[in-house]
């Protein structure tokens, strides 16, 4: 039996430093995916909303926030935080009530409106929270643990500052042809290593920014894009929400510290490996069928890494595979062909969402000067805090 659901629709809103409500900007975007799906906001039976902690109350209940925006028409409702996965989750949530039978058709929104400079913890002193802690006892910032991961690469792998360099250099190049990026400028290897230092051995450029921005789409049941006139719609065709295994060996924050290894043996997979091995499984397919991959660049080290976890290529062997143009516009796998988080920066609750938006709009062919040639099966990764797996698949 197929578990496939239909992208009817897809919309956004551009990111960047607004100053508006997180509210207007994703009924911008649901609006948006709401008009090119073709379907009324009326005939809509669900909405599922991601979550941000930084909209106040309306933040924590997006679902009704959304609802009651879009205006109260009786729809069933929900509300997902997974941090960065929270975009993820909603999907999830949205094709589970279809496949369930619960509703034909059901509308995903996040929306963020970001703080000026790094992320940090929800306000309070709350000493059992990993999150709270890290900062307090480590000091350990992102930025500060994007630059851990980068010097472990490093060490581990032989990358080297140019190679870093270069993934902003990609992605730079792909997010000017983006309308909804926040920067659409190209940039030199030279730009990125003039830029100050902020977690070495990262530079300004090699750690994305955070940003005000919305992302949406419109599902439904194969049945209901058939009535539709939608005969060969972009389909959904696996999510993989999963967890970490004990014992995890390579820290990951908002931990401080790793499991033991010396009485049970570490899993098959790293967490992030596990998340895309999931999404094969259950859509039946492997790494060399995909025709493009969107990754949560929070910064440049980290891209390379994902490019192993998705198993593009070996371990250690990200960098190379950079520099063989495998993963650059018209490479084998072109990844972040949107321009990534380089290019837009972080809105929390509507990044994988927006990913998958990219995707639709690559299947569909309709991803203008950023298009990827003969686009067929496409994935996106992403990692929330807390052990929060994201990765959906999309196929034509």
């Amino acid at each position: 039996m197929s578990r496939d659901v239909a992208v009817l629709g897809a919309g956004m809103h551009p990111w960047g430093k607004w100053g508006r409500s997180f509210i207007e900007y994703g009924t911008i975007a649901a609006r948006t995916a709401l008009e090119d799906a073709g379907v009324d906001w009326r005939d809509v039976q669900s909405i599922v909303g991601a979550d941000t902690v930084r909209g106040g109350y309306p933040g924590y209940v997006a679902g009704a926030t959304f609802a009651k925006a879009l205006g109260w028409q009786g729809a069933r409702v929900t509300s997902v935080y997974a941090a960065c996965a929270s975009g993820a989750q909603a999907i999830n949530t949205a094709r589970t009530q279809i496949l369930a039978g619960l509703a034909d058709v059901v509308l995903v929104v996040g929306a963020d409106a970001a703080p000026k400079g790094f992320f940090r913890p929800a306000g309070g002193d709350r000493q059992d929270d990993p999150d709270w802690l890290r900062f307090r006892v480590l000091g350990a910032t992102n930025p500060a643990y994007f630059g851990l991961y980068a010097r472990r690469r490093m060490a581990l792998h032989g990358d080297t500052l140019e190679d870093f360099a270069q993934v902003k250099v990609k992605n730079a190049a792909s997010g000017a042809l983006n309308p909804y990026a926040r920067y659409r400028k190209t940039v030199t290897a030279q730009d990125v290593a003039a830029s100050a230092v902020v977690a070495d051995p990262l530079r300004l450029l090699d750690i994305c920014a955070t940003s005000d921005g919305a992302a949406a789409l419109v599902l439904s049941s194969m049945d209901f894009a058939r009535r539709h006139g939608q005969a060969d719609p972009v389909r959904i065709r696996a999510v993989s929400t999963v967890t970490p295994q004990y014992p995890q060996t390579v820290l990951d924050l908002p931990d401080i510290a790793t499991d033991s290894a010396a009485a049970v043996q570490p899993p098959e997979r790293t967490f992030r490996a596990s998340i895309a091995h999931a999404a094969y499984e259950e859509a039946g397919i492997g790494p060399e069928e995909l025709s493009l991959a969107e990754v949560y660049d929070l910064s440049t080290a980290l891209e390379l890494q994902w490019y192993e976890d998705l198993g593009l290529c070996g371990e250690g062997e990200g960098a190379k595979l950079l520099r063989e143009g495998v993963t650059s516009p018209g490479g084998r796998v072109p990844v972040n062909s949107s321009g990534g988080l380089a290019s837009f920066g972080e809105a929390v609750p509507a990044q994988a969402i927006a990913q998958v938006c990219e995707l639709t709009w690559q299947l569909r062919g309709a991803a203008g000067e950023r298009q990827v040639d003969g686009a067929r099966v496409g994935i996106t990764a992403n990692q929330g805090l807390f052990g929060h797996g994201s990765a959906v698949v999309a196929v034509r």
